[in-house]
């Protein structure tokens, strides 16, 4: 069946034919490759142009020295092969020239790109630099503490976890942790902090008695938050924020404002209560050994320091400096890091401070 020329429908494939033809042949006619520095050229001459129509023909012509378009097969361009010969240039002898990433991202955005000054890069971390004007004490200090650590208190720590088996080990870290809590539960009171003062005596009063004097833990069963609170920190919150870092003989990293907070704290120690010699230094030399047991988890991530005494100053200030200010919006301990959390950062406790015979300075 013919149908009319003035049919619609014959209209209508005349259109369509007509349009392929168009594409096809426009395919076939395609601009030779341009380097960037022509696009750019092209670029900046159709801006002038306010981008109109007309003037594609002639932007293009300039830029790319007075060559029409010239009909060929649409293929990829080759990519350039680099000079040869005695005098060809090697491109990193000419260290001032762009790249050919940087031109193209210029023929792009219009300007070179500057890593330094990018804006859409976020701004860069600030580390709070350490207040250590007795470095000159402390190192010497420091090298002292880690002969000791290493000598006595590692192997020692290191023997306990060969012959002591984990389940009383835990008691007993229990125990000492319970020690602690009035100190803390006093000084959370004088932070301002009633709540959290009357969570540490409630896990205090349970601890001793269902959980026999604080070898199980019967406390963190009823949600009951083991938070530690002492004097330095208790002086950080009043307002002696700013502190000179001080390491002490055996005690390790402080700062000034927290080795007073020690002394504070001394009266209020259940263990340093004990009078009897026999029973109290034994003790507080158990307690020291607990404390250098949880940290052989950490001693890895000294090893290869290039600096040691940097490592363990800043390292310290700032999980000093978050329990000062940075918990003060937080109500559950479940959203801070492992590293920040009070488990895995003991010290060591006021406890194990000698007590003065009571006829010295009389």
């Amino acid at each position: 069946m013919r149908i009319p020329r003035s049919h619609p429908t014959a209209r209508l494939l005349a259109g369509l034919l007509l349009t392929l033809a168009a594409t096809a042949a426009s395919a076939q006619i395609v601009l030779p490759p341009a380097s960037a520095r022509q696009q750019i050229a092209f670029q900046q001459c159709m801006e002038a142009a306010g981008n109109a129509q007309e003037a594609f023909q002639r932007c293009w012509n300039e830029a790319a020295g007075d060559a029409p378009p010239t009909a060929r097969p649409s293929t990829p361009p080759e990519t350039p092969l680099p000079p040869e010969g005695p005098d060809a240039v090697d491109p990193a002898d000419a260290p001032d020239a762009p790249t050919q990433a940087e031109l193209d991202y210029q023929a792009i955005y219009g300007s070179p790109y500057d890593p330094v000054a990018d804006p859409t890069l976020p701004a860069p971390a600030e580390m709070t630099a350490a207040y250590d004007p007795w470095e000159r004490f402390n190192r010497p200090m420091h090298r002292f503490n880690n002969a000791v650590d290493r000598h006595i208190a590692q192997p020692l720590a290191r023997g306990y976890v060969k012959v002591v088996p984990r389940p009383l080990r835990l008691g007993i870290s229990n125990f000492f942790n319970n020690l602690g809590q009035p100190v803390s539960a006093v000084n959370a009171l004088l932070q301002g902090k009633p709540r959290q003062a009357g969570q540490t005596f409630s896990r205090f009063l349970l601890n001793s008695t269902l959980g026999i004097g604080g070898i199980f833990d019967p406390a963190s069963d009823a949600k009951l938050p083991n938070r530690r609170e002492d004097f330095g920190q208790t002086l950080g919150v009043w307002g002696w924020e700013r502190s000179r870092y001080v390491e002490l003989p055996l005690f390790g990293p402080r700062t000034l404002r927290d080795s007073l907070g020690m002394a504070a704290d001394a009266p209020l120690s259940p263990l340093r209560q004990v009078e009897e010699d026999a029973v109290r230094i034994p003790l507080q030399g158990l307690q020291l050994v607990d404390v250098r047991t949880q940290l052989l988890a950490t001693d890895s991530l000294r090893e290869g320091a290039a600096d040691d005494y940097s490592l363990v100053r800043d390292a310290w200030l700032q999980r000093r400096n978050y329990q000062i200010f940075g918990d003060r919006t937080l109500e559950e301990d479940d959203s801070l890091p492992e590293y920040l959390r009070e488990e895995n950062n003991p010290t060591v406790p006021i406890d194990a401070m000698p007590v003065l015979p009571p006829d010295v300075g009389g």
